[in-house]
């Protein structure tokens, strides 16, 4: 039997109903595309009034007076000006709208601009402004983009050089990089036109108001109690130790916890790019460098800082961090009677650091060779920490490392504990444990004497 397949044809209610719901389909998109534009052109509006307020109000305002006034003063001069212009303008703003650019420009005035409340958010890491259209904000180890917004680029460039200018540095065509930091120590890094091609680029890495100890580190999961024994013991025997870490893994925060374990006899100076470390100790001597200034003179750079601590009579030496040909000043400066310094260096593993020193040594053009390089290495460093951020944006210590001595040309090492992960959940949190090698540090025997109790 031959069956002849007819070919279905839509009913008519069908066809209705596929009509109606294609109409119904267009109406959503047209008021989707309506309220993207209607979105959009609020926008417009709101960059073009804060922009007119901006300018009216600093043509108004003296600076001069302004500056003598307490804040409370300031703030209400400056709602009562925002008023009036808006009255003279015949802008419709709301009072909320009021409100918020009147914040806006008193943060202006007194601080860094529409990013000042993120600086007063202890749950906002870092700040990274890209440009006038975006500002991201690093919350609990995860990047997202926050709704702050600059009026224009010419608005990001006048704030960089508000900040440069604090710490008596600029930031220009000619000058298109600085490093920088805040009234509160807030490290910050600014780059702009011709470099930035998008826009002027701020990121700032905030400084920690609270001076976390390595008890608050193990509270935090950071690491376990037997590690806060072993470093805790290492910096009692004044140990020579490296902090090793990626970007924004926590190395000067790890530092700053070390820290708190130097006795108040000891005579520290600390070198850095940007001060940021919290020392609580009695004696300290902070030393930052200098870049070049716009006639090409004045560069003092770490390592002309790390040869003048040594001749100041230091107990301790803290690098903020070692990148350069400073490494073998700092060597010198460990093989020399100054024990129990620290530093931090960018790496990925203990093995990696002990190669980014030797590496570094070569950039002083001292011409050892590699074995007496090596031999130096072995002979000053102690102790290597490796910190690590997860993928799930905690940070915890994922390895202690001793270092032996040298065996023919090789450093020899002893890894004391890691950190293992046992699994990672649905929402990309990491969960793991911290684990012991069951060696003895070696140090307990060497530097005994140190130590308050027995081990």
């Amino acid at each position: 039997m031959i069956i002849n397949h007819v070919p279905r044809t839509k009913t008519a209610a069908q066809r209705v109903s596929a009509t109606e719901v294609s109409a119904q389909e267009e109406s959503n998109t047209k008021k989707l595309a309506r309220q993207a534009s209607s979105q959009s052109n609020s926008d417009t509006l709101s960059l073009k009034n804060k922009r007119l307020i901006r300018e009216q109000l600093y043509e108004q305002i003296d600076p001069v007076k302004a500056s003598t006034l307490s804040h409370d003063s300031l703030n209400h001069q400056i709602e009562m000006m925002i008023r009036s212009i808006c009255d003279t303008n015949r802008l419709q703003l709301s009072q909320d709208d009021e409100q918020a650019i009147c914040r806006e420009m008193f943060h202006e005035m007194v601080g860094i601009g529409p990013i000042e409340p993120l600086l007063a958010d202890d749950s906002v890491n870092d700040i990274l402004v890209n440009g006038a259209g975006q500002v991201f904000v690093e919350r609990y180890g995860k990047l997202e983009l926050s709704n702050i917004r600059f009026i224009d680029e010419e608005h990001v460039l006048n704030i960089a050089q508000r900040i440069a200018a604090a710490v008596g540095r600029r930031i220009d065509e000619t000058q298109p990089m600085v490093d920088a930091r805040l009234a509160d120590g807030s490290r910050v890094n600014i780059i702009t036109y011709p470099l930035a091609i998008d826009g002027t680029s701020i990121s700032i890495r905030k400084f920690m108001r609270r001076n976390m100890s390595l008890e608050i580190l193990e509270q935090r999961g950071a690491l376990s109690n037997d590690m806060v024994d072993v470093l805790r013991r290492a910096m009692q025997g004044k140990l020579n130790i490296i902090v090793s870490g990626g970007t924004g893994a926590g190395k000067t925060t790890l530092l700053n916890a070390l820290s708190q374990k130097i006795s108040n006899e000891d005579r520290i100076i600390t070198i850095e790019d940007a001060a940021e470390l919290q020392l609580q100790q009695v004696h300290v001597v902070r030393l930052e460098t200098r870049p070049v200034s716009a006639e090409g003179t004045g560069k003092v750079d770490q390592r002309d800082l790390v040869r003048n601590a040594l001749r100041m009579r230091p107990d301790r030496i803290i690098l903020g961090e070692v990148r350069g040909g400073e490494s073998f000043d700092m060597l010198q400066a460990m093989n020399t009677g100054h024990d129990g310094s620290l530093c931090t260096v960018h790496s990925n593993t203990p093995r990696d650091a002990i190669m980014r020193l030797e590496n570094m040594v070569m950039m002083a053009s001292m011409q050892l060779p590699l074995e007496a390089i090596r031999r130096q290495i072995a002979s000053a460093v102690d102790l290597i920490v490796q910190v690590e951020r997860m993928r799930d944006g905690s940070r915890r210590i994922v390895s202690i490392t001793e270092v032996c001595g040298m065996e023919d040309d090789v450093i020899q090492t002893q890894e004391l504990f890691a950190f293992e992960t046992d699994s990672i959940d649905g929402q990309g949190r990491v969960s793991g444990r911290f684990v012991s090698s069951g060696q003895r540090p070696s140090f307990y025997t060497t530097h005994s004497h140190y130590f308050d109790e027995a081990v």
